[in-house]
Protein backbone atom coordinates (compact mmCIF):
# COMPACT_ATOMS: atom_id res chain seq x y z
CA UNK A 1 0.00 0.00 0.00
CA UNK A 2 0.87 3.24 -0.71
CA UNK A 3 -0.13 6.90 -0.67
CA UNK A 4 0.12 8.68 -4.06
CA UNK A 5 -1.13 11.71 -3.58
CA UNK A 6 -2.63 14.10 -0.92
CA UNK A 7 -5.08 17.28 -1.31
CA UNK A 8 -6.39 19.24 1.29
CA UNK A 9 -8.53 22.38 1.52
CA UNK A 10 -8.31 24.70 4.47
CA UNK A 11 -6.81 22.20 7.02
CA UNK A 12 -5.59 23.95 9.75
CA UNK A 13 -2.90 26.34 8.90
CA UNK A 14 -3.06 25.36 4.77
CA UNK A 15 -5.70 27.02 2.55
CA UNK A 16 -5.34 24.36 -0.80
CA UNK A 17 -2.37 22.30 -1.37
CA UNK A 18 -1.55 18.45 -3.42
CA UNK A 19 1.19 16.42 -2.97
CA UNK A 20 2.31 13.74 -5.09
CA UNK A 21 4.24 11.35 -2.98
CA UNK A 22 7.22 8.97 -3.48
CA UNK A 23 6.56 5.12 -2.51
CA UNK A 24 9.06 4.95 -0.59
CA UNK A 25 10.63 8.07 1.12
CA UNK A 26 9.01 11.68 1.54
CA UNK A 27 10.57 14.07 3.62
CA UNK A 28 8.69 17.62 4.82
CA UNK A 29 11.51 20.34 5.46
CA UNK A 30 11.27 23.82 7.09
CA UNK A 31 11.03 26.42 10.01
CA UNK A 32 8.83 25.57 12.84
CA UNK A 33 4.77 26.59 12.12
CA UNK A 34 5.13 26.42 8.56
CA UNK A 35 2.55 23.39 8.53
CA UNK A 36 5.15 20.12 8.34
CA UNK A 37 3.40 18.14 11.22
CA UNK A 38 -0.12 19.28 9.69
CA UNK A 39 0.74 17.46 6.76
CA UNK A 40 1.36 14.22 8.39
CA UNK A 41 -1.94 14.83 10.77
CA UNK A 42 -3.82 15.15 7.30
CA UNK A 43 -2.53 11.75 6.30
CA UNK A 44 -3.47 10.11 9.68
CA UNK A 45 -6.99 11.57 9.10
CA UNK A 46 -7.46 9.23 6.52
CA UNK A 47 -6.41 6.56 7.87
CA UNK A 48 -8.44 7.69 11.25
CA UNK A 49 -11.04 10.06 10.13
CA UNK A 50 -9.45 11.97 13.23
CA UNK A 51 -6.37 14.31 14.29
CA UNK A 52 -3.57 12.61 15.91
CA UNK A 53 -3.34 16.01 18.17
CA UNK A 54 -6.79 17.51 18.03
CA UNK A 55 -9.68 15.94 19.23
CA UNK A 56 -11.85 18.56 18.48
CA UNK A 57 -12.82 18.09 15.07
CA UNK A 58 -14.08 22.26 14.22
CA UNK A 59 -10.39 23.58 15.64
CA UNK A 60 -8.98 21.39 12.33
CA UNK A 61 -11.23 23.95 10.19
CA UNK A 62 -8.53 26.75 9.08
CA UNK A 63 -9.41 29.96 10.80
CA UNK A 64 -12.32 32.41 9.45
CA UNK A 65 -13.53 29.49 7.06
CA UNK A 66 -16.54 27.18 7.32
CA UNK A 67 -15.14 23.57 6.63
CA UNK A 68 -12.15 21.92 5.55
CA UNK A 69 -11.64 18.88 3.54
CA UNK A 70 -8.58 15.64 2.91
CA UNK A 71 -8.76 14.17 0.13
CA UNK A 72 -5.95 11.09 -0.71
CA UNK A 73 -5.70 8.67 -3.36
CA UNK A 74 -4.11 5.24 -2.27
CA UNK A 75 -2.53 1.98 -4.19
CA UNK A 76 -3.61 -1.15 -2.09
CA UNK A 77 -3.27 -4.81 -3.17
CA UNK A 78 -3.05 -3.26 -7.15
CA UNK A 79 -6.50 -1.28 -6.93
CA UNK A 80 -7.14 2.58 -6.84
CA UNK A 81 -8.93 3.87 -3.53
CA UNK A 82 -9.86 6.95 -3.17
CA UNK A 83 -10.64 8.19 0.74
CA UNK A 84 -12.45 11.44 1.06
CA UNK A 85 -12.67 12.81 4.83
CA UNK A 86 -14.90 16.35 5.21
CA UNK A 87 -16.11 18.71 7.95
CA UNK A 88 -18.65 21.79 7.66
CA UNK A 89 -19.46 23.76 10.39
CA UNK A 90 -22.46 22.75 12.36
CA UNK A 91 -22.79 19.01 10.39
CA UNK A 92 -20.95 15.79 10.96
CA UNK A 93 -18.04 14.32 9.37
CA UNK A 94 -18.09 12.89 6.67
CA UNK A 95 -15.65 10.13 5.28
CA UNK A 96 -15.73 8.26 1.96
CA UNK A 97 -14.32 5.58 0.29
CA UNK A 98 -14.40 5.43 -3.32
CA UNK A 99 -17.65 7.69 -3.56
CA UNK A 100 -19.42 5.61 -0.60
CA UNK A 101 -19.88 7.06 2.67
CA UNK A 102 -19.27 5.01 6.42
CA UNK A 103 -22.43 4.90 8.59
CA UNK A 104 -19.69 3.96 10.92
CA UNK A 105 -16.03 5.52 11.09
CA UNK A 106 -15.21 2.11 13.20
CA UNK A 107 -15.59 0.25 9.76
CA UNK A 108 -12.86 2.21 8.48
CA UNK A 109 -10.29 1.22 11.12
CA UNK A 110 -7.45 -1.14 10.09
CA UNK A 111 -8.19 -0.86 6.10
CA UNK A 112 -5.22 1.46 6.09
CA UNK A 113 -2.80 0.94 8.50
CA UNK A 114 -0.93 3.68 9.83
CA UNK A 115 1.65 4.43 12.57
CA UNK A 116 2.42 7.59 13.62
CA UNK A 117 6.07 8.88 15.84
CA UNK A 118 5.72 11.93 17.15
CA UNK A 119 7.05 14.19 20.40
CA UNK A 120 3.61 13.98 20.97
CA UNK A 121 3.83 10.58 22.38
CA UNK A 122 5.57 11.89 25.36
CA UNK A 123 2.14 12.08 27.08
CA UNK A 124 2.22 8.23 26.82
CA UNK A 125 5.51 8.94 29.46
CA UNK A 126 3.60 11.71 31.46
CA UNK A 127 -0.03 11.63 31.33
CA UNK A 128 -2.28 9.38 33.61
CA UNK A 129 -3.44 5.42 32.42
CA UNK A 130 -6.15 7.10 30.05
CA UNK A 131 -3.01 7.97 27.34
CA UNK A 132 -1.80 4.32 27.83
CA UNK A 133 -4.96 2.40 27.52
CA UNK A 134 -5.49 4.43 24.32
CA UNK A 135 -2.29 3.28 22.87
CA UNK A 136 -3.36 -0.47 23.40
CA UNK A 137 -6.54 -0.18 22.43
CA UNK A 138 -5.34 1.73 19.05
CA UNK A 139 -3.22 -0.73 18.20
CA UNK A 140 -5.08 -3.88 18.98
CA UNK A 141 -7.91 -2.11 17.08
CA UNK A 142 -6.75 -1.96 13.73
CA UNK A 143 -6.80 -5.59 13.49
CA UNK A 144 -9.26 -6.71 15.29
CA UNK A 145 -12.59 -5.41 14.78
CA UNK A 146 -14.43 -7.67 17.27
CA UNK A 147 -12.22 -5.98 20.02
CA UNK A 148 -13.18 -2.75 18.70
CA UNK A 149 -16.67 -3.54 18.86
CA UNK A 150 -16.57 -4.86 22.20
CA UNK A 151 -14.52 -1.89 23.56
CA UNK A 152 -17.34 0.70 21.91
CA UNK A 153 -19.93 -1.56 23.94
CA UNK A 154 -18.08 -1.76 27.31
CA UNK A 155 -17.42 2.32 27.50
CA UNK A 156 -21.53 2.86 26.39
CA UNK A 157 -22.79 0.65 29.17
CA UNK A 158 -20.21 2.31 31.58
CA UNK A 159 -21.60 5.64 30.83
CA UNK A 160 -24.74 4.25 31.57
CA UNK A 161 -23.87 2.38 34.56
CA UNK A 162 -22.12 5.97 35.89
CA UNK A 163 -25.56 7.49 34.91
CA UNK A 164 -27.78 5.47 36.94
CA UNK A 165 -25.14 5.29 39.99
CA UNK A 166 -25.32 8.94 39.64
CA UNK A 167 -29.69 8.87 39.49
CA UNK A 168 -29.82 6.80 42.62
CA UNK A 169 -27.51 9.37 44.39
CA UNK A 170 -29.45 12.27 43.67
CA UNK A 171 -32.97 10.55 44.27
CA UNK A 172 -31.70 8.81 47.40
CA UNK A 173 -32.48 5.26 46.26
CA UNK A 174 -30.81 2.26 44.96
CA UNK A 175 -32.17 -0.70 42.81
CA UNK A 176 -29.97 -3.52 42.85
CA UNK A 177 -31.86 -5.36 40.08
CA UNK A 178 -31.22 -2.64 37.71
CA UNK A 179 -27.88 -2.31 38.20
CA UNK A 180 -27.14 -5.68 38.22
CA UNK A 181 -28.52 -5.66 33.92
CA UNK A 182 -25.46 -3.18 33.53
CA UNK A 183 -22.87 -5.33 35.71
CA UNK A 184 -23.96 -8.35 34.00
CA UNK A 185 -22.69 -6.46 30.60
CA UNK A 186 -19.68 -5.04 32.12
CA UNK A 187 -18.75 -8.12 33.12
CA UNK A 188 -18.88 -9.96 29.23
CA UNK A 189 -17.31 -7.06 27.82
CA UNK A 190 -14.76 -6.30 30.61
CA UNK A 191 -13.55 -10.08 30.44
CA UNK A 192 -13.54 -10.48 26.74
CA UNK A 193 -11.54 -7.40 26.29
CA UNK A 194 -8.91 -8.39 29.34
CA UNK A 195 -7.92 -11.13 27.80
CA UNK A 196 -7.39 -9.85 23.96
CA UNK A 197 -5.06 -7.08 25.63
CA UNK A 198 -3.58 -9.66 28.04
CA UNK A 199 -2.61 -12.06 25.17
CA UNK A 200 -1.66 -9.01 22.82
CA UNK A 201 0.81 -8.13 25.46
CA UNK A 202 2.51 -11.47 25.49
CA UNK A 203 2.92 -11.24 21.90
CA UNK A 204 4.27 -7.49 21.85
CA UNK A 205 6.27 -7.00 24.80
CA UNK A 206 8.95 -9.01 23.21
CA UNK A 207 9.12 -7.33 19.99
CA UNK A 208 9.03 -3.62 21.98
CA UNK A 209 11.97 -5.23 24.14
CA UNK A 210 13.93 -6.51 20.94
CA UNK A 211 13.37 -2.58 19.16
CA UNK A 212 14.93 -1.03 22.13
CA UNK A 213 17.96 -2.90 22.16
CA UNK A 214 18.73 -2.11 19.10
CA UNK A 215 18.23 1.78 19.12
CA UNK A 216 19.79 1.93 22.67
CA UNK A 217 22.53 -0.50 21.42
CA UNK A 218 21.82 -3.17 23.97
CA UNK A 219 23.19 -0.65 26.79
CA UNK A 220 20.14 -0.61 28.55
CA UNK A 221 17.43 -2.96 30.04
CA UNK A 222 13.87 -1.64 29.59
CA UNK A 223 10.55 -3.14 31.28
CA UNK A 224 6.95 -2.62 30.01
CA UNK A 225 3.91 -4.44 32.50
CA UNK A 226 0.42 -4.74 32.21
CA UNK A 227 -1.13 -3.69 35.27
CA UNK A 228 -4.57 -4.62 35.57
CA UNK A 229 -7.56 -5.68 38.55
CA UNK A 230 -8.32 -8.56 36.36
CA UNK A 231 -5.76 -10.24 37.30
CA UNK A 232 -6.47 -11.22 40.54
CA UNK A 233 -10.21 -10.84 40.05
CA UNK A 234 -12.64 -11.65 37.73
CA UNK A 235 -14.86 -8.56 36.80
CA UNK A 236 -18.42 -9.39 38.35
CA UNK A 237 -16.29 -9.74 41.81
CA UNK A 238 -14.49 -6.40 41.20
CA UNK A 239 -18.16 -4.64 40.30
CA UNK A 240 -19.52 -6.32 43.78
CA UNK A 241 -16.43 -5.55 45.91
CA UNK A 242 -16.40 -1.71 44.50
CA UNK A 243 -19.85 -1.26 45.26
CA UNK A 244 -20.14 0.97 48.28
CA UNK A 245 -17.31 2.89 46.85
CA UNK A 246 -19.16 3.49 43.51
CA UNK A 247 -22.40 4.42 45.15
CA UNK A 248 -20.85 7.46 47.20
CA UNK A 249 -18.42 8.38 44.58
CA UNK A 250 -21.60 7.95 42.08
CA UNK A 251 -19.45 6.60 38.81
CA UNK A 252 -18.02 2.79 38.41
CA UNK A 253 -13.98 2.59 40.16
CA UNK A 254 -12.99 -0.65 39.08
CA UNK A 255 -12.57 -2.80 36.01
CA UNK A 256 -10.57 -2.80 32.31
CA UNK A 257 -11.24 0.74 32.35
CA UNK A 258 -8.80 1.29 34.91
CA UNK A 259 -5.99 -0.77 33.36
CA UNK A 260 -2.02 1.20 33.15
CA UNK A 261 0.92 -0.18 31.02
CA UNK A 262 3.87 0.15 34.09
CA UNK A 263 6.96 1.97 31.56
CA UNK A 264 10.40 1.09 33.59
CA UNK A 265 13.81 1.65 32.86
CA UNK A 266 16.21 -1.08 34.89
CA UNK A 267 13.24 -1.47 37.50
CA UNK A 268 12.67 2.05 37.86
CA UNK A 269 10.15 4.23 36.33
CA UNK A 270 11.30 5.98 32.79
CA UNK A 271 9.25 9.11 34.15
CA UNK A 272 11.27 9.70 36.89
CA UNK A 273 14.47 8.11 35.95
CA UNK A 274 14.99 7.88 32.50
CA UNK A 275 16.99 10.70 30.02
CA UNK A 276 15.07 13.03 27.69
CA UNK A 277 16.80 10.60 25.05
CA UNK A 278 16.61 7.42 26.74
CA UNK A 279 12.48 8.44 27.51
CA UNK A 280 12.34 9.39 23.29
CA UNK A 281 14.19 6.06 22.51
CA UNK A 282 11.50 4.03 24.63
CA UNK A 283 8.51 5.84 23.32
CA UNK A 284 10.20 5.14 19.14
CA UNK A 285 10.76 1.47 20.25
CA UNK A 286 7.33 1.19 21.39
CA UNK A 287 5.88 2.48 18.12
CA UNK A 288 7.94 0.60 15.81
CA UNK A 289 7.02 -2.52 18.04
CA UNK A 290 3.34 -1.17 16.43
CA UNK A 291 4.47 -1.21 13.06
CA UNK A 292 5.77 -4.58 13.11
CA UNK A 293 2.81 -6.17 15.49
CA UNK A 294 0.36 -4.76 13.08
CA UNK A 295 2.70 -5.73 9.89
CA UNK A 296 2.78 -9.60 11.22
CA UNK A 297 -1.37 -9.36 11.90
CA UNK A 298 -2.29 -7.23 8.75
CA UNK A 299 -1.45 -8.37 4.34
CA UNK A 300 -0.72 -4.61 4.17
CA UNK A 301 2.49 -2.98 5.20
CA UNK A 302 1.42 0.24 7.59
CA UNK A 303 2.99 3.57 6.90
CA UNK A 304 5.08 5.07 8.84
CA UNK A 305 4.56 8.62 9.61
CA UNK A 306 8.00 10.13 11.68
CA UNK A 307 7.23 13.93 13.20
CA UNK A 308 10.90 15.37 14.12
CA UNK A 309 12.25 11.98 16.09
CA UNK A 310 15.95 12.76 14.81
CA UNK A 311 15.73 15.93 17.59
CA UNK A 312 16.98 15.10 20.97
CA UNK A 313 18.77 11.83 19.89
CA UNK A 314 22.25 11.45 19.55
CA UNK A 315 23.86 10.12 16.65
CA UNK A 316 24.59 6.68 17.36
CA UNK A 317 20.64 6.47 18.25
CA UNK A 318 19.93 7.66 14.74
CA UNK A 319 21.95 5.73 12.80
CA UNK A 320 20.61 2.80 14.93
CA UNK A 321 16.63 4.02 14.11
CA UNK A 322 17.84 4.87 10.20
CA UNK A 323 19.14 0.80 10.18
CA UNK A 324 16.07 -0.14 11.40
CA UNK A 325 14.02 1.48 8.75
CA UNK A 326 15.98 0.68 6.02
CA UNK A 327 14.77 -3.06 6.50
CA UNK A 328 12.92 -3.43 3.51
CA UNK A 329 10.19 -4.28 5.80
CA UNK A 330 9.10 -0.95 5.93
CA UNK A 331 6.76 0.28 3.29
CA UNK A 332 6.22 4.14 2.82
CA UNK A 333 7.76 6.90 5.36
CA UNK A 334 7.07 9.91 5.95
CA UNK A 335 9.52 12.62 7.84
CA UNK A 336 9.31 15.95 9.30
CA UNK A 337 12.34 18.00 10.46
CA UNK A 338 13.74 21.81 10.89
CA UNK A 339 17.04 20.68 9.18
CA UNK A 340 16.96 20.16 5.24
CA UNK A 341 20.42 19.38 5.33
CA UNK A 342 20.24 16.80 7.97
CA UNK A 343 17.36 14.93 6.36
CA UNK A 344 18.94 14.24 3.76
CA UNK A 345 22.08 13.40 5.26
CA UNK A 346 19.87 10.39 7.24
CA UNK A 347 17.67 9.64 4.28
CA UNK A 348 20.56 9.34 1.82
CA UNK A 349 21.91 6.43 4.13
CA UNK A 350 18.69 4.24 3.92
CA UNK A 351 19.75 3.92 -0.19
CA UNK A 352 16.22 4.02 -0.63
CA UNK A 353 13.84 6.50 -3.38
CA UNK A 354 13.29 9.81 -2.18
CA UNK A 355 11.29 13.31 -2.60
CA UNK A 356 12.03 16.03 -0.50
CA UNK A 357 9.53 19.03 -0.24
CA UNK A 358 10.82 22.20 1.23
CA UNK A 359 8.01 24.25 3.26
Amino acid sequence: MYLQKISLVNFKNIESQSFDFQQKINCFVGNNGVGKTNILDAIYYLSFAKSYFNSVAVQNIKHGEGFFMVEGDYLLNDRNEKIVCSLKKGQKKVLKRNGKSYDKFSEHIGQLPLVIISPADRDLVTDGSDTRRKFIDGVISQQNKNYLKDLIAYNKVLSQRNALLKYFAANRTFDALNLSVYDEQLSDYGSRIFEVRKRFLEKFIPIFNEKYQVISGDKENVNLHYKSQLNDFNMKDLLQKSLEKDKILQYTTAGIHKDDLNFEIGEYPIKKFGSQGQQKSYLIALKLAQFEFIKQQSSVIPILLLDDIFDKLDESRVSQIINLVNDDAFGQIFITDTHSERTENIVKQSNKPYQIFKL
